[in-house]
């Protein structure tokens, strides 16, 4: 490990990397307890202790939300943005034909996301002010309209921050921006957990800190496991005539990796899972009845925990599937091996080659799902057992996020150093 560190920090290139990415953190941390005036910290600490919803939320957005700090919503609505482009990219022909024009119509599907969670930030601002002072009473006095604008711009301008931030990071080649930013926010926050349980602990809570210990290992062991896990698919090419050069026939193979989207599902689950029950308490304070009973009902039902486990659960398996429809395409898969003389044995190259593709991926994807899923709604399957159960369905949570998101970077840093090796050569 140690050979590995410091062949990490021979590379100059990647040395560079590394300490701007290490520097990006820190200055999004440091930005993290800037606050905004007019809060009262103490009793909004309080709050989210008392409401899982909002304690999830806090850790989604990496501690900025418990100092209502001037990135308080995180890089929350640059995801729902890219949520929703992608979304649009199955069902708008002209954003779908977009997304097949290469790095060119990415960049713009890019630039779309980018101005899309503008709107969305000064939403979901407004919306969380709206809910703080009709949820928490005493966190948020009297504002008038324009200190309410005021919150609102310095809030999205914050997130607009953090998305430019992820998009310097993701650059470096050390891993996804978004996830890293997020990555950071929960690692920030493990020693004040772990000081909370040192200060509070006492000889009744000891079953509850085992069982919350084997849950993150296995948690821990599963996620390696579906993070690793590939399957190869073999491929042969034929000899082809390369100028006046005969090059030989060679086998190759296709690696079909068990979770190519990573740690973006669970992103993208949370927040959606988010969005009902905020909505919902917005709207419990409205005129209208029959919009108050319904929002009553919404948070009665993710209240029960098995409703939430349910639906978490799913969202995870869904997004797994469509993040991974959006990544890998197997027509192109196909065609690119056509197009290179390659071709899997036993199979006809072009559509044969593209549906083969496509089952195998299916049910590499189904395990690679529902284990992940599993994991996801451990926690949630085991708290009737423990005391304290919002700190364990956290952890899970965040678990999940930390080793998908660690993994990436070392899978990055020794692609990069695999890379640089051969070059030398």
């Amino acid at each position: 490990m140690w050979e590995k560190f410091k062949q990490i920090w021979t590379v100059p290139e990647l040395r560079k990397s590394i300490l701007f990415v290490l520097g990006m953190l820190v200055l999004f941390r440091f930005v993290a307890h800037i606050p905004v005036p007019g809060v009262d910290l103490v009793k909004l600490r309080l709050f989210l202790e008392s409401n899982q919803v909002f304690g999830l939320l806090n850790i989604f957005s990496g501690g900025t939300f418990e100092n209502f700090s001037v990135v308080l919503m995180g890089v929350a609505p640059y995801i729902t943005a890219s949520i929703i482009l992608q979304l649009l990219q199955m069902i708008v022909p002209q954003l779908e034909e977009l997304g097949k024009e290469g790095e060119q119509g990415q960049q713009k599907i890019n630039q779309y996301t980018r101005l899309l969670a503008v709107p969305l930030a000064l939403l979901q601002s407004y919306g969380m002010i709206t809910l703080l002072r009709t949820s928490a009473q005493g966190v948020i006095g009297d504002l008038s309209a324009f200190q309410i604008i005021t919150i609102m711009i310095t809030i999205t301008g914050g997130t607009m921050f953090l998305m430019w931030i992820g998009e310097l990071i993701s650059e470096k080649k050390i891993g996804n921006g978004i996830s890293l930013l997020i990555f950071a926010g929960i690692v920030s926050s493990l020693p004040t957990y772990a000081q909370q349980l040192y200060a509070t602990y006492d000889q009744s809570q000891l079953f509850d800190t085992v069982l919350f210990v084997a849950l993150a290992l296995i948690t821990i062991i599963g996620v390696v496991v579906i993070t690793q896990g590939q399957r190869n698919i073999p491929v042969q090419y034929a000899r082809q005539m390369r100028g006046t050069r005969m090059t030989a026939a060679s086998t190759s193979f296709l690696p079909l990796k068990v979770n190519m989207a990573g740690v973006i599902p669970i992103i993208f689950a949370i927040s959606m899972i988010l969005f009902p029950p905020m909505i919902a308490q917005f709207l419990v304070k409205a005129k209208t009845a029959w919009i108050v009973s319904a929002a009553e009902w919404v948070i009665r039902t993710f209240q029960n925990q098995l409703v939430y486990g349910v639906i978490y659960f799913l969202l995870v398996i869904g997004f797994t599937f469509f993040y991974t429809a959006v990544i890998f395409q197997p027509d192109k898969v196909a065609e690119n091996l056509q197009k290179q003389g390659g071709f899997i044995p036993g199979i006809r190259p072009g559509t044969a080659t593209s549906a083969y593709l496509g089952q195998v991926m299916v049910r590499i994807v189904l395990a690679g799902a529902l284990f992940l899923g599993i994991i996801a709604v451990l926690p949630l399957a085991v708290q009737q057992f423990l005391t304290h159960t919002r700190s364990l369905v956290v952890g899970g949570t965040s678990l999940l996020i930390v080793v998908s998101v660690a993994i990436e970077i070392v899978n990055q840093i020794d692609a990069q150093l695999t890379m640089r090796q051969y070059d030398r050569v």
